[in-house]
């Protein structure tokens, strides 16, 4: 058992390095990825801000001041472009449509594992790096973050990560019986672009929908952890989130597992 289990955390740390260097071979796109839109993105966000507030003549929303909301977009882009996940759902997709998956089901490690080992290695990586803008950002203009809560965000985050490899699986699977499973991708990111609230503080959202929204797992994509660091909410927020996740990652575990099974019976493949 000790030794399965040292056989498979090597092959995971030999996968994450791959993707880390694979990524950092191409320096620009990798500074664009991690801090060049986000960056561009949040200018943006907190542009309109700005203009939502003087022209609307706030003194507080929702009984937060225009330096929280201001925190937020900071924070949020960043955060949200961590995690982020199409490159390797198309990959995965890729590998089934074009035959690949042939050969990747010969190597001693699950398709499944293989990618998430990349994904998590290349989205640490990211982590580490870019949101060393906002935590700057926010020291030096002065606006609220709870610096001390960054522990239990990342752990968060990674969590929430496994959970997204999981959905962008399960989502890939279905290349077995589409020939354009793409489109699914495009179809989840843009509902993962609104409930995440990376556009927004989803406790903005008229209630009941507000509730509702903060209680699936895709808040923990931007709104859970940012609303943490800035102090719209409290730690018990984070705690349900955890759960939140943990009972999607089941469910959603056990419908990837199941049609997986079934697509690789069916599966013929024309290259490799």
């Amino acid at each position: 058992m000790k030794g399965s289990f040292v056989s498979f955390w090597r092959k995971s740390i030999a996968a994450a390095k791959l993707a880390v260097l694979t990524h950092l071979e191409y320096r620009l796109n990798f500074f664009i990825d991690g801090y060049f839109q986000p960056a561009i993105t949040t200018m943006v966000e907190i542009a309109l801000w700005y203009g939502i507030w003087h022209q609307g003549g706030f003194d507080s929303l929702n009984g937060f001041g225009l330096d929280s909301y201001l925190s937020y977009a900071l924070w949020a882009t960043f955060v949200a472009r961590v995690t982020a996940n199409w490159q390797y759902e198309f990959m995965m997709m890729e590998d089934v449509v074009s035959g690949k998956l042939n050969a990747i089901l010969l190597r001693p490690f699950s398709f499944y594992s293989f990618y998430l080992s990349q994904f998590l290695g290349y989205k640490i990586t990211v982590l580490a790096g870019t949101i060393s803008v906002p935590l700057v950002a926010s020291v030096f203009f002065g606006l609220p973050a709870h610096l001390e809560r960054l522990p239990l965000v990342f752990l968060l985050l990674i969590f929430y990560l496994l959970f997204v490899h999981t959905l962008s699986f399960f989502l890939a699977c279905f290349s077995f019986y589409m020939t354009r499973a793409h489109s699914l991708t495009v179809g989840k990111n843009i509902v993962l672009w609104v409930l995440a609230g990376e556009l927004f503080p989803l406790d903005l959202i008229p209630e009941p929908f507000a509730k509702w929204a903060i209680l699936s797992p895709f808040s923990s994509g931007a709104y859970i952890p940012v609303a943490y660091i800035t102090g719209r909410i409290e730690v018990h927020a984070v705690y349900q989130a955890f759960l939140s996740i943990s009972v999607s990652l089941v469910v959603i575990s056990i419908f990837a597992a199941l049609i997986w099974s079934q697509g690789v019976k069916r599966y013929s493949g024309t290259g490799a």
